[in-house]
Protein backbone atom coordinates (compact mmCIF):
# COMPACT_ATOMS: atom_id res chain seq x y z
CA UNK A 1 0.00 0.00 0.00
CA UNK A 2 1.35 3.40 -0.97
CA UNK A 3 0.21 6.19 1.07
CA UNK A 4 1.30 10.06 0.60
CA UNK A 5 0.59 12.44 2.77
CA UNK A 6 1.03 16.71 2.52
CA UNK A 7 1.68 18.86 4.73
CA UNK A 8 2.96 22.71 4.79
CA UNK A 9 -0.13 24.56 3.59
CA UNK A 10 -2.17 27.46 4.28
CA UNK A 11 -2.34 31.24 4.69
CA UNK A 12 0.44 33.42 2.91
CA UNK A 13 0.12 37.10 1.85
CA UNK A 14 1.37 37.43 -1.76
CA UNK A 15 5.32 37.37 -1.53
CA UNK A 16 5.94 35.82 1.06
CA UNK A 17 6.61 31.75 1.12
CA UNK A 18 5.85 28.16 2.39
CA UNK A 19 7.04 24.89 2.49
CA UNK A 20 5.20 21.54 1.61
CA UNK A 21 6.42 18.13 2.47
CA UNK A 22 4.78 15.10 1.33
CA UNK A 23 5.75 11.92 3.33
CA UNK A 24 5.61 8.40 1.27
CA UNK A 25 5.59 4.98 2.36
CA UNK A 26 5.12 1.74 0.41
CA UNK A 27 8.97 1.52 -0.43
CA UNK A 28 7.95 3.34 -3.94
CA UNK A 29 9.39 6.68 -3.17
CA UNK A 30 13.38 5.44 -3.97
CA UNK A 31 11.86 4.44 -7.63
CA UNK A 32 9.39 6.25 -8.47
CA UNK A 33 9.10 9.75 -10.25
CA UNK A 34 7.22 12.39 -7.33
CA UNK A 35 5.35 15.51 -8.12
CA UNK A 36 3.43 18.31 -6.98
CA UNK A 37 -0.25 18.83 -8.42
CA UNK A 38 -2.28 21.87 -7.91
CA UNK A 39 -5.83 22.43 -8.48
CA UNK A 40 -8.11 25.61 -8.21
CA UNK A 41 -12.34 25.19 -8.52
CA UNK A 42 -12.91 25.64 -12.23
CA UNK A 43 -9.64 25.29 -13.22
CA UNK A 44 -7.76 22.03 -14.67
CA UNK A 45 -5.17 20.29 -12.62
CA UNK A 46 -1.84 22.04 -13.06
CA UNK A 47 1.85 19.55 -13.02
CA UNK A 48 3.37 22.35 -10.79
CA UNK A 49 6.69 20.35 -10.35
CA UNK A 50 8.24 16.81 -10.28
CA UNK A 51 11.86 15.44 -9.54
CA UNK A 52 12.73 11.80 -10.47
CA UNK A 53 14.75 9.07 -8.36
CA UNK A 54 17.66 10.38 -9.73
CA UNK A 55 17.37 13.94 -9.25
CA UNK A 56 15.96 15.86 -11.97
CA UNK A 57 13.39 18.36 -12.21
CA UNK A 58 11.04 19.73 -14.54
CA UNK A 59 8.91 22.96 -13.39
CA UNK A 60 5.57 24.34 -15.22
CA UNK A 61 6.58 27.90 -16.79
CA UNK A 62 4.43 29.47 -14.74
CA UNK A 63 6.21 28.84 -11.35
CA UNK A 64 9.93 28.66 -12.86
CA UNK A 65 12.13 30.59 -10.82
CA UNK A 66 9.94 30.86 -7.62
CA UNK A 67 9.64 27.26 -6.72
CA UNK A 68 12.21 24.44 -5.62
CA UNK A 69 11.04 20.46 -5.64
CA UNK A 70 13.85 18.81 -3.67
CA UNK A 71 13.86 14.82 -2.08
CA UNK A 72 15.02 13.33 1.01
CA UNK A 73 15.69 9.80 0.30
CA UNK A 74 16.60 8.52 3.60
CA UNK A 75 13.24 10.64 4.87
CA UNK A 76 11.43 9.37 1.99
CA UNK A 77 10.29 12.84 1.87
CA UNK A 78 9.57 15.26 -1.06
CA UNK A 79 8.95 19.00 -0.53
CA UNK A 80 8.14 22.00 -2.38
CA UNK A 81 9.65 25.72 -1.46
CA UNK A 82 7.18 28.34 -2.89
CA UNK A 83 8.65 31.41 -2.81
CA UNK A 84 7.37 34.95 -3.90
CA UNK A 85 3.99 33.63 -4.19
CA UNK A 86 1.11 34.93 -5.90
CA UNK A 87 -2.31 34.90 -5.73
CA UNK A 88 -2.84 33.07 -8.81
CA UNK A 89 -0.75 30.08 -6.88
CA UNK A 90 -3.82 29.42 -4.74
CA UNK A 91 -5.17 26.13 -5.53
CA UNK A 92 -5.04 22.46 -3.39
CA UNK A 93 -1.87 21.22 -3.75
CA UNK A 94 -1.47 17.48 -4.40
CA UNK A 95 1.63 15.31 -4.00
CA UNK A 96 2.12 12.14 -6.32
CA UNK A 97 4.35 9.20 -6.96
CA UNK A 98 4.61 7.37 -10.45
CA UNK A 99 5.93 3.71 -10.11
CA UNK A 100 5.35 0.43 -8.62
CA UNK A 101 4.46 -2.54 -10.91
CA UNK A 102 2.65 -1.98 -12.61
CA UNK A 103 3.20 1.67 -12.90
CA UNK A 104 0.30 3.60 -11.74
CA UNK A 105 0.18 7.42 -10.33
CA UNK A 106 -0.58 7.68 -7.00
CA UNK A 107 -1.80 10.79 -4.89
CA UNK A 108 -1.94 12.12 -1.38
CA UNK A 109 -5.00 14.06 0.31
CA UNK A 110 -4.15 17.80 -1.01
CA UNK A 111 -3.65 20.49 1.24
CA UNK A 112 -4.54 23.91 0.93
CA UNK A 113 -2.48 26.94 -0.14
CA UNK A 114 -3.96 30.16 -0.11
CA UNK A 115 -2.34 33.27 -0.75
CA UNK A 116 -3.96 36.69 0.03
CA UNK A 117 -3.44 40.20 -1.19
Amino acid sequence: QVHLVESGGGLVQAGGSLRLSCAASGSIFSRSTMGWYRQSPGKQRELVASITSGGSTNYADSVKGRFTISGDNAKNTVYLQMNSLKLEDTAVYYCTAYGGLPPRVYWGQGTQVTVSS
